[in-house]
């Protein structure tokens, strides 16, 4: 029962996703894919004075899986710090995805999470702004 649920979520946020978009200007950005499914998210995040995060958005597009998890986790961080961000668990991208997770789906949970790490440690992307 909790498994359907889940699953109508995740085609909800697919349908209808949150914070989709792009920031302009971002206090970071960062791009990028999945080569194995060609799953790509970018998420741009603007921070207040705080070091907290004011505005999150992310663009891209895959599978409904990797596009449910980036609408969550932006969700999620808005107010969080960037010491927060940085430490942000994988176990909680996939509990929030709320179902049983293939390997290859597990990939594709967490790569809106591997996007928005390295935009906030500054790690050079195709899109990074620092």
């Amino acid at each position: 029962m909790e498994d359907s649920y889940y699953r109508e979520l995740i085609i909800d946020l697919y349908e209808s996703p949150l914070h989709y978009g792009e920031l302009d200007p971002a206090d970071f950005s960062y791009e990028e894919d999945n080569p194995l499914c060609g799953d790509v998210i970018r998420i741009d995040v603007r921070l207040d004075e705080e070091n907290r995060v004011a505005e999150a958005a992310w663009s891209g597009d895959g599978c409904a899986i990797s596009q449910a998890s980036a609408s969550l986790l932006t969700d999620e961080i808005i107010g969080k710090t960037l010491d927060e961000v940085k430490a942000f668990p994988k176990e909680k991208v996939l509990e929030m995805i709320g179902i049983p997770l293939s390997m290859a789906r597990v990939k594709c949970a967490l790569l809106s999470l591997k996007v928005l790490k390295a935009g906030a440690y500054g790690l050079p992307g195709r899109d990074s702004l620092h």
